[in-house]
């Protein structure tokens, strides 16, 4: 016989979850189609904040924070909630910020639901981080702190990420010996207080640094002339703001692969 104290011990709500199932062995049986389908749904949910479809992902995360209320697991209820309504805003900065918060949380619940129905191994977890790699550094310069949290939170399990807030702090990273050396691509900014991203160009062009350190645009500024200035220098490529994972993920992999 399955011991409900499991559930009750770590946060589940049984008792307001049975006002909907009726009694225990509904549950149970409604617990085991839960974990049938929360693989597809977490994968869903991965897939949906990297390409930044914002719509589709709050539909799957409706769909997570509903099983979670009707199985008490309020935490992960509320969590999935706040996913909801910022997908539903359409801000992909927050949904990419807490999405391991909301993933460790599912993951959480899944353990604890196999450990109550005596399947699988508890130390499994459907959604699992890259590990991380901190010999390799990305250099991302852009004074919008919105930005560079984003592509931080991206690509903190594989890059040390070194970010600037304009081109000053960007050249001083790039000659600091320990910094620069680890340094294998650059996401630059144009438009930028003291030192802009053009001025990072030119310093550059004339210290022969291009090939060193692969350099690529990341921009709001999408007037003709800018971007015909941009690549009069020997940059990768340019990513116009605003932009979603898969898309950053893309121009990073052709930047260090400088696909010029």
């Amino acid at each position: 016989m399955k011991d409900v104290n499991i559930l009750i011990e770590n946060g589940a709500n049984v008792k307001k979850a049975l006002e909907l199932f009726g009694d225990m062995e509904t549950y149970d049986q409604t617990l085991e189609v839960f974990l049938s389908e929360v693989p597809s749904k977490i994968k869903l949910l991965q897939n949906y904040k990297e390409i930044g479809d914002m719509a589709n992902y709050a539909i799957q995360v409706h769909s997570l924070k509903s099983d979670a209320r009707y199985f008490g697991f309020e935490s992960l209820g509320e969590l999935a909630y706040n996913h909801e309504m910022e997908s539903k805003a359409n801000n992909l900065y927050y949904v990419t910020e807490h999405f391991d918060e909301l993933m460790d949380e599912t993951n959480r619940v899944i353990n604890l639901v196999k450990k109550y129905l005596g399947v699988g191994s508890v130390s499994e977890s459907e959604y699992k981080k890259p590990e991380k790699n901190h010999d390799k550094a990305i250099l991302v310069v852009d004074d919008s702190n919105l930005i560079r949290n984003f592509i931080l939170k991206i690509f903190k399990d594989d890059f040390e990420v070194i970010v600037a807030n304009d081109g000053k702090e960007a050249i001083d990273v790039i000659n600091d010996s320990e910094q620069g050396s680890k340094i294998k691509a650059i996401l630059l900014d144009l438009n930028m207080p003291n030192v802009d991203g053009f001025e990072v160009l030119d310093y550059f062009k004339s210290n022969d640094l291009f090939k060193k350190y692969p350099t690529s645009i990341i921009t709001g500024v999408d007037d003709k002339e800018s971007i015909e200035k941009a690549y009069k220098y020997p940059i990768v490529d340019i990513l116009l703001k605003p932009f979603n994972e898969r898309d950053v993920k893309k121009i990073l992999e052709k930047t260090i692969n400088n696909n010029i």
